[in-house]
């Protein structure tokens, strides 16, 4: 009976590598991969930034808010094309999840013994530095639409930063992941994530907008950021409660995170044809 135990074959035991460790490693790879390409980082930050110029400079002085003072287009506008780099870099970032699975990456790391939470993880967090850092970046820029930041204002509005690319990161990735076409995926994203933006009160104030629109302004998640880059930006110009703002980013976050999650563990990943 004991020679017969012995032969036996023992039960087999699954060895997760954890979270953290399988995370970062995800997490680095996203930041190499991405500044090796350097047209990406170009194109990130010289598209919302021709489109900060040109826009600005042609509405020029016509704006009125809503409390009726003045404002130059470029000054308005600012806070608006920080979140429109913001959105691009999340796109761009996003996009490698479809890659990954084209070129079988992905297939082997969702075979390894890594729990679903560290490959949303890690590629989230990868993206979200990437959007934030690309973001910050664009804060250079700043003295030319009159703002001038204290060290506290420049933390708040890399919270502010990182909240919104955190959100819109896991949104990508959720989006991302059913699919095997990058051009699919940029379908969904000009027709989603581009009005998404449009409608968050980066062209034009919440306040002069059709009942309507103010709706559907109140709604979007991103009007909160833009709003609160824009009280930090300007203070004596804006009236919006920046805790409620940073609350609902918050919620937001939490929200899409799970969203990814949830769409990382409905469906396995397969190659490509």
């Amino acid at each position: 009976m004991a020679t017969q135990a012995a032969t036996l074959p023992r039960p087999m035991v699954r060895l997760s590598a954890g979270v953290v460790l399988p995370a970062f490693t995800l997490w680095w790879r996203e930041i190499v991969r991405f500044y090796r390409q350097t047209g990406r980082v170009i194109g990130v930050l010289a598209s919302p930034l021709v489109f900060w110029l040109v826009l600005g400079s042609g509405f020029g002085t016509s704006l009125r808010t809503t409390g009726g003072t003045q404002q130059h287009y470029l000054d308005y506008s600012y806070p608006g094309t920080l979140i429109l780099i913001v959105l691009f870099t999340s796109i761009f970032t996003m996009m490698s999840v479809i890659e990954d699975r084209k070129g079988g990456f992905l297939l082997s790391v969702l075979v390894a013994p890594v729990p679903r939470t560290a490959i949303v993880l890690g590629k989230v967090l990868g993206g979200t530095t990437l959007a934030a850092v690309q973001g910050l970046v664009f804060l250079v820029f700043a003295p030319f639409a009159g703002i001038h930041v204290t060290l506290i204002q420049v933390l708040l509005v890399a919270a502010v930063v990182f909240l919104v690319s955190f959100s819109l990161t896991a949104l990508g990735f959720a989006i991302a992941w059913p699919m095997d076409s990058s051009q699919a995926f940029h379908g969904i994203v000009n027709l989603f994530l581009i009005p998404l933006w449009l409608l968050s009160g980066a062209l034009f104030p919440l306040g002069g907008a059709s009942r309507w629109i103010r709706i559907i302004m109140r709604l979007n998640p991103l009007t909160y950021g833009v709003e609160a880059l824009r009280t930090l930006f300007y203070p004596d110009q804006t009236k919006f409660a920046l805790p409620a703002a940073i609350s609902t980013l918050i919620l937001f976050s939490l929200v899409m995170f799970g969203f990814a999650l949830l769409m990382a563990n409905r469906r396995s990943t397969r190659p490509a044809a």
